[in-house]
């Protein structure tokens, strides 16, 4: 007989802690077992709507189940479409790939190459990293300072946080770490123009000295704006340097967009704010309309890989594709990428205000709907530049505040004290209102179970 607690969100989280593994990660702070979702909103078993900032990590760019998307999986199933080919071509597949390469930018999709890969964007991570290896038949790889790339052997080896790390020994080796230019808490203790100035400058250096300890690198990975990292947005002219040195010296560039692509930041993909071209671009989440799905898209030049190099069972996922060609369509027709821009902006003003009647909030930064806000501990001496040590348990507290007022967002950066949103493009002004209300009250209450500091 089923237990009078079936239909609650204690019951299904006592479940999924008796079956799943001790590796489970968001329930422990996302409490709920959802029943139903639409737009930005989540409905748990109990009934309880929810406004969903954290949208799959940013895979659902038009929110949960877009009638776009449920009718194009819809149409794939009633035309009786395979739905699993391995690297088969297809009508849906020639259809996604065109409709991919018009959404890059010319000079790149006039000379792309595409290679479909695993579920996730780890897969394509690690695929990107053979693919320049097999090319420059070179083995160090550069990448930076509170990344994240995936938790896949490579794409760990890559990743910043050294927490899933330490216990994981042998991972791959050769990668060399660089400074990323974090304003508020600046590698060089400058931050502004003049932090990322310097850091480009380091970075030169660092390329050019022939005693750097440095094999000849195979390429440079990073993301234009860290997710994981606490939604920290590289200066569009760090990144120009960065290309013009990675451009100069042979280093092929290439840029994780796993989270930041398709009109996230306010643009079709994140490198292009600042006019830039990667050799590699790495996509997955959105691309495939909330399925899975991840690819790397790649200048010819690089295509030195022989029949079977790289490969996966589930590459071929048609219904995926299908989905993602509704979504890039919906993206480009509803011009989500500008309305992310707007909403984004809207986002940034309202949190802003609340900093300013808060002694918590240290930083509030983003780019489009990929947002941050560094919650610190003012009752600590702050550093010379003036930014105050992370306050996690602080973070934690406003989290949890906020899933009492229904609101869902994720925490991530260092110490884990950066408060994430990751709406959906396809939120409103009034929705952003609403969120942002939320918030405030959350931070209100948060700060109020502290101690009086004195």
């Amino acid at each position: 007989m089923q237990s009078t607690q079936a239909g609650t969100n204690a019951f299904y989280l006592a479940n999924q802690a008796r079956w799943e593994s001790n590796a489970r990660s968001y329930p422990r702070r996302i409490p709920i077992a959802i029943r139903k979702a639409s737009g930005i909103h989540v409905t748990d078993v109990e009934g309880n709507l929810h406004y969903d900032c954290l949208a799959g990590a940013g895979t659902l760019a038009l929110g949960h189940n877009h009638p776009a998307v449920i009718e194009a999986i819809k149409e794939t199933l009633d035309e009786n479409y395979p739905l699993h080919t391995l690297d088969l071509t297809t009508p849906i597949k020639d259809e996604f790939v065109e409709e991919l390469f018009s959404s890059l930018p010319p000079h790149f999709a006039s000379r792309a190459k595409i290679q479909f890969c695993g579920p996730s964007g780890a897969d394509a991570v690690e695929a990107a990293l053979k693919l320049v290896k097999t090319s420059t038949g070179n083995r160090s790889l550069f990448s930076f300072h509170g990344g994240y790339h995936g938790m896949t052997h490579g794409a760990l080896s890559l990743t910043g946080n050294k927490g899933p790390k330490e216990n994981v020994p042998g991972l791959m080796g050769d990668v060399h770490f660089l400074p990323y230019p974090y304003s508020y808490r600046c590698p060089f203790g400058l931050g502004g123009e003049l932090g990322s100035e310097v850091g480009s400058r380091y970075i030169q250096r660092t390329l050019d000295d022939p005693e750097n300890g440095i094999v000849s690198p195979a390429g440079m990975i990073l993301e234009v704006v860290q997710g994981e990292g606490g939604a920290v947005p590289a200066p569009d002219a760090w990144l120009r340097d960065l290309r013009t040195l990675t451009h100069d010296r042979g280093i092929p560039l290439i840029i994780d967009e796993v989270q930041t692509g398709f009109g996230r930041t306010g643009k079709w993909f994140a490198f292009e704010h600042a006019g830039i071209v990667p050799d590699v671009l790495i996509l997955s989440k959105a691309i495939g309309g909330s399925l899975p799905l991840s690819v790397v898209v790649y200048d010819q030049a690089l295509d030195d890989w022989s029949p079977g190099a790289h490969s996966g069972t589930f590459r071929g996922n048609q219904m995926a594709m299908a989905a993602g060609i509704a979504t890039m369509r919906t993206i480009r027709s509803e011009r989500l990428d500008n309305h992310a821009a707007l909403m984004g902006q809207r986002f940034m003003d309202q949190l802003s205000n609340i900093q300013s009647h808060s002694f918590s909030i240290g930083d509030v930064r983003g780019r489009g709907l990929m947002i941050g806000v560094e919650i610190v501990d003012t009752s600590r001496p702050a550093d010379l530049l003036g930014s105050y040590p992370a306050h996690p348990d602080l973070a934690h507290s406003i989290q949890r505040e906020c899933m009492k007022r229904h609101l869902i967002v994720e925490l991530g950066g260092r110490h884990g004290s950066v408060v994430r949103f990751l709406p959906p493009l396809i939120i409103t002004p009034e929705q952003v209102d609403e969120v942002c209300a939320r918030f405030a009250e959350a931070v209100e209450a948060a700060e109020k179970s502290l101690p009086v500091y004195s």
